[in-house]
Formats: C-alpha cells, structure tokens, sequence
C-alpha cells in the first residue's frame, strides 16, 4: 500500500477532511484512473391508493343502513390487504368499491335520520293531542 493512502473505514476518524477520503486500490497501478461506473437503481415510490377505513368504520358505527357501513368496512380491509401485498390495480378495484358503499351508506343514514326528525315533529304532536282528545285532557 502506498503510505499517504488511507483506507476508509466506517466511523473511523482520519486526518483528511470530513468529505475527502482517498481509498487505494488494489491490483491496478497506482497513477492510473479507474474506470468510472454509474449504477442507476430505480425505486419504485409508494402509490398511495386511499383505502378509506376511517370513513367505513365511522359508517359502520354511526350509519349503517342494510349494513352498507359494514360491508364498506370489509371492502377497505381488503383494499388495505390488497395494497400491502403490492396490487395495486386489486387495491383500487376494493377502494373504489369501498368508497361508492360509503357514499351510499352516508346517503341513506342522513336521509332515514331526516326521516325520522320529520316524522316526529308532524306524528309526535298529533299522537299527543290524540292521546288528551282520548282521555280527556289529563296527563
């Protein structure tokens, strides 16, 4: 090895600067310049594909007419598996379903409380003032 060479070692300290670290080569003449290579790695980033389980677990707690909540739960789940295997197409496939059957599921819930709001303001008085037309006014 040639004495002003330093090998580079991890976590070693040399009296080089921090950015400048000279390795020796092994078999190949000293002054000559090895030949330069580049290595290009591709990594594929993350596709995010929403799996919307937030919104199927809040539709299977609080609206979840013919059980459109629930059902939108087990879409995300598998939506959530499919992605964590690496299908993608297969986790768009059950997000997409996932995300119509929360649709749905919000629709209804909204529309059947509505319903349900309006039916006892307009039924709730008329059963009371039926009830005091029946029993003559004593409750």
């Amino acid at each position: 090895m040639n004495p002003s060479s330093q090998t580079f070692l991890p976590g070693a300290r040399s009296a080089l600067a921090p950015e400048e670290h000279e390795v020796s080569v092994l078999g190949g003449p000293q002054g000559a310049m090895p030949a330069r290579t580049t290595t290009v790695i591709n990594v594929q980033t993350d596709t995010v594909v929403p799996d919307h389980i937030v919104w199927s677990l809040f539709n299977t707690l609080f609206f979840n007419p013919c059980c459109l909540g629930f059902v939108a739960f087990a879409f995300s789940v598998k939506s959530r598996d499919r992605k964590m295997v690496g299908d993608v197409m297969g986790a768009r496939s059950y997000a997409s379903t996932a995300k119509c059957l929360n649709i749905w599921a919000v629709v209804l819930g909204l529309l059947m409380t509505v319903g349900l709001i309006v039916m006892l303001v307009i039924l709730l008085p008329a059963a009371i003032s039926a009830a005091q037309a029946n029993y003559g006014g004593g409750f």
